[in-house]
């Protein structure tokens, strides 16, 4: 399911898939996607790159086409760097720059930039 929160630039994608599932958000406003997969108990967040993600004026209308799922969710490898949460000073850093809507999906979770 997608829900567009189009006030606070944030959407909302909840897949519910078995060992599969994941919830997504994607923050317009902090320019952050934040993906966390339940069977990998982490969260991975990458910056929003406009040339490969829709913009939010488009996502509603996109949400209804297969193409849309191909693009947003490529079947290539991504690949991450772990950043270690240890220091507190870092993790409240980290939320600032993400924002509450990122850090409520993954807060206790180890991120993967």
């Amino acid at each position: 399911t997608m829900t567009i929160h189009n006030e606070n630039q944030i959407v909302e994608v909840h897949v519910r898939s078995g060992v599969y599932s994941s919830d997504t958000i994607f923050d317009y406003s902090r320019g952050y996607i934040a993906t966390r997969l339940f069977s990998r108990k982490a969260c991975f967040i990458m910056k929003i790159d406009k040339e490969y993600i829709p913009e939010l004026q488009e996502i509603g209308r996109l949400a209804f086409e297969r193409e849309t799922m191909k693009t947003v969710y490529s079947p290539n490898n991504v690949w991450v760097q772990f950043q270690s949460g240890h220091s507190l000073f870092g993790r409240i850093k980290d939320w600032l720059i993400y924002g509450k809507a990122i850090e409520q999906l993954c807060a206790g979770l180890p991120l993967y930039h």
